[in-house]
């Protein structure tokens, strides 16, 4: 058989170009058009100059004709080689970076890419180079990409390769999606975002409901669904115009939103109509509804405050309705109903109010409102006062008192602690009646001061978590100080356990910089909270107090003595002195003076009484 003659050097390159250009007509994509075009230039190009045949001509001319193509292409191609650098780019890519083709060539293709895709691109060139990986190739991408001018855009990147022997090439073909991006996320926000407050839609809305249900079901805690409607908005459209009224609608949803958490969610469901989603509440109905009428207050404080409309002064008040759910009982539409349900009983009502669903749940609301409406009235006319019950020591020497809260009221007489400390905690009653507390504190210190029976004597007061989580609380202790010249040293905060769970940076900033006043701390019912040992050593404690609970069982439940015992023996090898309240006999004090109790409280010394009826034991 006769063989072949072999083919004139350079022309199995003209050869591989000739059929390069029908194969680039029918490729599917730009990217397979591109691998055509360049492995046929780069071919051609390369070996151009070794040429000695008369087509020599006519294979620069087809190389030239190639690469015109591919600086007409509208995406950005770029050859790179196997160390990552550029070694040619297209006018599209020139454009696209804002790099001329000089400063590309020869330079690391991770200039053009932000962190985090500069490491990603370093640790697959290494990749490559140790196990011949090249698991990005033939596939398309949506990455970052990094102009000249450290502008980021978003973009498409191919990656292919070319098997070149001893050279392998890689050929990134890329596209600026910038523009399909925003159309996206126009498509995206008129699906599920009202155009004019820019506030989820419904469709988002009722998306978040449904999960919210869900995870409340999981959970145990309870959400609420509050349903807003704005009072005579109609009028103002009416008679100022629709574009007064979106106006108004703007600043309304730029005010709901500062009265909800990050996470709560503030929907338009179109007009005057708004919805409020809080999730992450309490697991009881009670302080459920008590943590949403606290938001829906805020919300009614916002709404109702002036609008300014161009050169109109505007006011306006909403009505709420407030549905309370638990797990997925009812679905997103019917706690809709039932919020808008509640709204038209707030506007039936008088407007400018909050209603909840539920009557039971709103009849408890009402008397709690009623109640703090009455709490501010009763301490304006001077109702509240301080009680005051011994502390001894060992000897039954007093060695001072608690001050204990209680309510004098004009019609209902003497009304428990039990039943308005709570609802005070709730609301800022709380914050008024603890500072009332303190300064009147203070000012019993001083006149103790003024007798030598009692000049030595401390006083402690109960602070609630509203007063002392309040930033301020530092600076009020101080001002109560300064102004009633009371002594620090004779002032004692009890604080329970409950409040210094957390054992958070700010809470023991806090105790440090009351400490560095001179005023004492002590723990209040210990025992029942969940304290540990390297929560107490972190606190500027000077005091424990065992919890009544405890003492009432103390002869009856050797639990009870033992949980004393280690109280005891845990205070003093901290350093700290041991107190017990709740000592109703001689048989409880004595078995506390044997574990080796520092100082008693308790009815067995005396009940709390006036300051000016204390008699010395």
């Amino acid at each position: 058989m006769q063989k072949k003659p072999a083919m004139p050097p350079g022309q199995h390159h003209l050869f591989e170009l000739a059929h390069s250009l029908p194969t680039f007509c029918f490729a599917k994509d730009a990217q397979s058009r591109c691998l055509i075009l360049h492995k046929a230039c780069a071919c051609a190009t390369a070996d151009a100059q070794h040429l000695r045949c008369p087509d020599q001509a006519a294979v620069q001319e087809a190389a030239l004709h190639t690469l015109s193509i591919l600086d007409n292409m509208l995406d950005g191609v770029l050859t790179i080689n196997k160390r990552g650098l550029i070694e040619s780019v297209n006018k599209a890519a020139v454009k696209l970076f804002g790099y001329s083709a000089d400063e590309l060539v020869g330079c690391d293709v991770g200039i053009l890419l932000p962190e985090p895709y500069t490491g990603e691109h370093d640790q697959q060139m290494q990749l490559f180079k140790t196990t011949g990986s090249n698991y990005l190739v033939g596939t398309r991408r949506e990455i970052l990409g990094k102009r000249k001018d450290g502008s980021v855009f978003a973009i498409s990147l191919s990656v292919s390769k070319i098997a070149r022997p001893g050279r392998p090439t890689f050929v990134s073909v890329i596209r600026d999606i910038t523009q399909r991006r925003q159309q996206e996320e126009d498509i995206q926000r008129l699906a599920f975002y009202d155009p004019l407050t820019e506030l989820p839609n419904r469709r988002l809305l009722l998306d978040r409901l449904k999960q919210a249900l869900v995870i409340s079901a999981r959970s145990g805690q309870r959400g609420a669904l509050m349903f807003l409607d704005l009072d005579h908005f109609k009028l103002l459209n009416d008679t100022l115009g629709h574009d007064l009224g979106d106006a108004l609608l703007k600043q309304v949803a730029t005010r709901l939103k500062t009265c909800v958490r990050e996470g709560d969610t503030v929907a338009r469901l179109g007009g005057d109509e708004f919805v409020v989603l809080l999730e992450g509440l309490s697991a009881t109905s009670a302080d459920s509804a008590a943590d949403a009428e606290c938001v829906a207050n805020k919300i009614l404080v916002a709404l109702g405050q002036p609008y300014a409309l161009r050169w109109h002064h505007h006011e306006s008040t909403p009505s709420i309705g407030i549905v309370i759910f638990k797990g997925d009982q009812d679905s997103g539409d019917a706690l809709l109903k039932k919020a808008d349900l509640a709204m038209y009983q707030a506007k039936a009502a008088g407007r400018n109010i909050a209603r909840f669903f539920d009557p039971a749940m709103q009849a408890s609301i009402s008397a709690h409102a009623l109640l703090e409406q009455d709490m501010r009235r009763g301490l304006a006319g001077q109702e509240f006062m301080l009680l005051y019950q011994f502390q001894v020591d060992v000897e039954g020497v007093p060695i001072g008192a608690e001050a204990l809260l209680r309510w004098n009221h004009s019609t209902r007489g003497l009304v428990a602690p039990a039943q308005f400390i709570a609802l005070a905690e709730q609301t800022s009653v709380g914050q008024l009646l603890g500072q009332w507390v303190l300064d009147t504190a203070c000012n019993q210190l001083v006149l103790w001061a003024q007798q030598p029976a009692t000049a030595r004597w401390t006083l402690a007061i109960n602070v609630g978590p509203s007063q002392f989580n309040d930033e301020r609380v530092v600076a009020q202790i101080a001002n109560a100080l300064h102004k009633t010249g009371a002594n620090p040293q004779r002032l004692k905060l009890e604080l329970t356990e409950s409040m210094l769970m957390n054992d958070d940076a700010q809470t023991r900033a806090r105790m440090h910089a009351i400490k560095a006043l001179g005023v004492g701390f002590s723990l209040d019912d210990f025992g029942t909270g969940y304290s540990s040992l390297l929560h107490l050593q972190r606190l500027p404690l000077d005091q424990l107090k065992i919890d009544k609970s405890f003492v009432h069982t103390l002869l009856t439940q050797p639990g009870d003595a033992t949980v004393a015992r280690s109280v005891v023996a845990l205070g003093h090898s901290l350093g700290l002195t041991v107190i017990a309240e709740g000592v109703e006999t001689a048989e409880q004090r004595n078995m506390l003076a044997e574990l080796g109790c520092d100082a008693f409280q308790g009815y067995f010394f005396g009940h709390p009484a006036p300051a000016a009826e204390l008699v010395h034991i």
